[in-house]
């Protein structure tokens, strides 16, 4: 057996076993193809505004429970 048929034959092998892990990665969602990746989510501005009441108001709470402390 020759060096250049022994690399081939090793090339081979490395190959199936990329190709395996390459599935098991799309498999579990981590593939280029994968529906979640790439997607923002959009909050309009009224919901952000609700969010930053929200939270400041639980800061304010914070602050006058520490302060009475």
């Amino acid at each position: 057996m020759d060096i250049l048929s022994a690399l081939k034959g090793e090339a081979s092998k490395l190959q199936k076993q990329l190709n395996s892990i390459n599935s098991a990665i799309e498999i579990l969602g981590g593939g280029k193809n994968s529906v979640a990746r790439g997607r923002k989510r959009r909050v309009s501005a009224s919901a952000r505004a609700k969010m930053s009441r929200a939270q400041k108001a639980r800061w304010a709470k914070m602050r006058a429970k520490n302060k009475n402390a």
